[in-house]
């Protein structure tokens, strides 16, 4: 009897093991959009745990220290000096979103392309706005603006506040990757309804928020995902005193742009 024992205990750890990882075709997140922007910048999931829910994907850090970017299964931190480093998986988010990337589509890009020229072009190849779409693309760029938000001291600003005074990066000629998601309308107040990307140089030494861009060549990946996950802080701490019934999409806006 001992050994049909063990051999089921087994298949349950397997299971549990399974079910523990996020299946595929889903965006999992940690906390909301409009928590952050409220100023909720205390980490909440530790990057290896945010690893196990895939391996592409864009957020921030604890105390909003930079900008984050997942690519290939490795966190990237994007710091308001401009440069890129790679933290320790023990460092926390407060906000971020990943999927286990596998693309639906490999196309070429036209020379020229800035960002709404890719938005309207992702929009034309996925016309399903409702559906959530992972994008990469790796070119090389004429120019490429981003921005990085600096670290964060309590009592902490709402995050229209912070990025008023934002460290804004111009470069010039530069190789690398864009990586981050389009999301459908009807996430307002979880997610950005729309376009959120991030870049980071084949370096590795520059990135951010991505503002605008204009493309010399490059090749775009899609992944439709229908699937979402929303984890919550555990128990909820760190959203039991923000008002999350406001409407934030005129800060939201304003901060992504």
């Amino acid at each position: 009897m001992r050994k049909p024992v063990v051999a089921f205990l087994l298949v349950l750890l397997l299971c549990c093991s399974a079910c523990s990882a996020t299946t595929g075709n889903t965006v999992a997140q940690t906390s909301t959009i409009d928590a952050l922007l409220a100023g909720a910048y205390d980490g909440n999931m530790a990057c290896r745990e945010l690893l196990k829910h895939g391996d592409l994907g864009i957020g921030t850090f604890d105390h909003l220290d930079g900008e984050m970017t997942v690519l290939n299964g490795t966190v990237y931190q994007i710091k308001s000096d401009g440069r890129v480093y790679t933290p320790d998986e023990t460092i926390t988010t407060p906000f971020a979103a990943v999927c286990a990337f596998d693309p639906d589509y490999t196309l070429p890009l036209e020379n020229g392309m800035d960002y709404e020229a890719l938005k309207a072009y992702v929009d034309s190849v996925i016309a399903n706005r409702n559906v959530f779409c992972a994008l990469k693309i790796t070119g090389t760029f004429k120019r490429m603006k981003t921005r990085a938000v600096p670290r964060q001291q309590k009592p902490y600003p709402p995050l229209i506040d912070v990025t008023r005074n934002q460290p804004v990066f111009d470069m010039e000629n530069v190789s690398g990757t864009i990586a981050g998601f389009r999301c459908p309308p009807f996430v307002r107040g979880i997610n950005v309804p729309g376009y959120h990307l991030h870049f980071i140089s084949d370096d590795h030494k520059r990135g951010g928020h991505i503002l605008d861009f204009e493309l010399i060549s490059g090749i775009s990946q899609m992944d439709v995902c229908n699937r979402f996950l929303l984890i919550l802080p555990e128990k909820g701490e760190g959203l039991e005193d923000l008002d999350l019934s406001k409407d934030r999409s005129k800060e939201l806006e304003h901060v992504e742009q």
